[in-house]
């Protein structure tokens, strides 16, 4: 029986092991056959050597690499180079001139005396002189001609067919608003509509992505922002409401709306504008203006709503007969209303457009009670005052100068600009400025004998009056199919800008030429004699 040796034994069993194993087989030849006495025996420990070392160190290998030497060099340079330069002249006295001392002065001082009197006459004639009058150095790069800025336009609203019928700039001039609608024949009441934005002062500006967009579910016919609230804007409809919208909540801009009561128009809204209140400066109320003869003041309140505070009523009756006009067809009283002005120097003081073609002086301080059965919330006046000479069609425009109390302009269907004064019913000037409508016109608010027209035949005309009273200084082509330019404005803020809205959808932003925007010499005592030709 074999037993394996403890490993603390292994040691001693080294050289027992050989003398126990000779002595085992000593016994056993004692006897053959003869099975001999039974041992423990102690066997060595076996131990096999590693050759997977062996193989991998005969296949390891080293190896070495060495880069070419870098080549090095120095050098260096110096240069100078120096020189000196000196030149010194005197100036040679003239062979032709005296000495002070030999001049002969008493013929120089009878010279003197000779012609003193012809230089002092001269002297005085030029300092009585106004040739130069006005004339200030402007040091400013001149802009020489008229150009296309931008070209801005709404694609949902151009795929529907729906022109341009309002332009605003807010107030701070960087903010252009366009309304869309339809001015030509067809039943447009229902068609869905749309109020657009741009801020041309941002970088990101997309001529075809408008700031901001407002739907509307009638078409819009006029727009205008408010005077100090560069977000906020009037717009009326061809449903006769006047909404209101604060374009800086995209998401719910609608401010207040008249609703749809006795007190709305009954026909579309042809002009909305901002007016302050009598007692309260700083707040202010919408006017708006209507084919169905009413001009209804409102203003904002609780629940967005808009209330009627003050009304005006155009009775045929009651119209002022200082001037011949057509008979009114049977039956019919109302006057219809389709543009308003409202003067510069008295605020209570406006001049309406209408459809009979005759510019209205009106008032609104105006307590005579209008003779008509329309339904309203609040008392009717006749604010009518002085009826001017009728244009040859319904006036679609008029525009009252900011530079001189008593002239305005207006624009009709006849195709005709007409001059008027407030103290005369006839025109001061007419000018035909095309053979189809004439959609509007304004005065410059920088120049004052500047003002721009927008024609049925797709161009926009500046006119210069101190440069020619009969033909238009430039003459703008706005659409090039001949496509009507139905609005336009002025910017107040940044005057060089004049924005254009066409049957196209288009709205167009014109950088003008500084002869548009710089007023010239004695521009306003030119002013004062057009308008004083009403007493000639």
């Amino acid at each position: 029986m074999a037993t394996r040796a403890r490993p603390w034994q292994l040691c001693s069993a080294g050289s027992a092991g050989a003398v126990a194993l000779a002595t085992s087989g000593a016994a056993s030849a004692e006897g053959p056959g003869r099975p001999g006495q039974l041992q423990d025996e102690t066997l060595g420990v076996a131990s096999v050597p590693s050759q997977w070392r062996g193989v991998q160190g005969i296949r390891g290998k080293t190896k070495g690499c060495q880069t070419a030497s870098i080549a090095t060099a120095e050098a260096c340079a110096q240069t100078q180079k120096h020189a000196d330069a000196e030149v010194q002249t005197e100036a040679p006295v003239p062979a032709g001139v005296l000495p002070a001392s030999q001049h002969d002065s008493p013929r120089l001082a009878a010279f003197l005396r000779r012609v003193e009197a012809i230089v002092i006459r001269e002297l005085n004639k030029n300092w009585q002189s106004h040739a130069f009058d006005g004339f200030e150095v402007n040091w400013t790069e001149q802009q020489q001609t008229v150009t296309c800025l931008h070209t801005l336009g709404y694609p949902p609203a151009q795929g529907q067919g729906l022109h341009v019928t309002g332009v605003s700039w807010n107030t701070t001039g960087s903010v252009v608003a366009c309304a869309y609608g339809r001015l030509d024949d067809g039943d447009w009441s229902t068609l869905r509509s749309f109020v657009c934005a741009w801020n041309l002062d941002r970088r990101s500006l997309n001529p075809r992505q408008p700031s901001v967009v407002v739907e509307v579910p009638s078409a819009v016919m006029s727009l205008a922002f408010h005077p100090t609230q560069p977000s906020h804007i009037a717009g009326g409809l061809y449903s006769g409401e006047v909404l209101v919208w604060d374009l800086s909540r995209p998401e719910d801009p609608l401010l207040w709306r008249t609703g749809l009561t006795d007190d709305t128009h009954t026909d579309p809204v042809y002009q909305v504008v901002w007016l302050p209140e009598r007692r309260h400066s700083h707040r202010f109320q919408v006017l708006s203006v209507a084919t169905d003869g009413k001009v209804l003041l409102w203003q904002g309140v609780g629940a967005g709503q808009l209330q009627l505070t003050r009304g005006f009523a155009l009775v045929m009756q009651q119209l002022p007969r200082n001037t011949k006009l057509r008979k009114p067809h049977r039956g019919e009283t109302e006057v219809g209303a389709t543009a308003v002005a409202f003067s510069s120097f008295d605020p209570s003081l406006f001049v309406l457009g209408t459809e009979g073609g005759f510019p209205l002086k009106c008032s609104l301080a105006a307590e005579e009670a209008a003779l008509t059965r329309m339904p309203a919330s609040v008392p009717l006046r006749a604010p009518a005052q002085f009826t001017f000479s009728p244009h040859g069609g319904p006036v679609y425009s008029v525009s009252c100068s900011p530079f001189h109390r008593n002239l305005f302009l207006s624009a009709g269907t006849d195709g005709h600009v007409h001059l008027y004064s407030m103290l005369q019913a006839q025109p001061l000037t007419s000018l035909q400025l095309s053979h189809k409508y004439l959609f509007a016109v304004r005065w410059s608010p920088v120049r004052p004998l500047v003002f721009a027209a927008a024609s049925g035949e797709g161009d926009v005309q500046l006119f210069d009056l101190q440069k020619s009273s009969q033909k238009p200084t430039v003459l703008i082509k706005q659409t090039q199919d001949e496509s009507p330019v139905y609005c336009l404005e002025f910017n107040c803020q940044q005057t060089q800008l004049l924005a254009a809205g066409d049957a196209k959808g288009t709205v167009k932003v014109w950088q003008l030429s500084t002869e548009f925007t710089e007023q010239g010499p004695r521009e306003t005592e030119d002013l004062d004699q057009l308008a004083a030709e009403v007493a000639i």
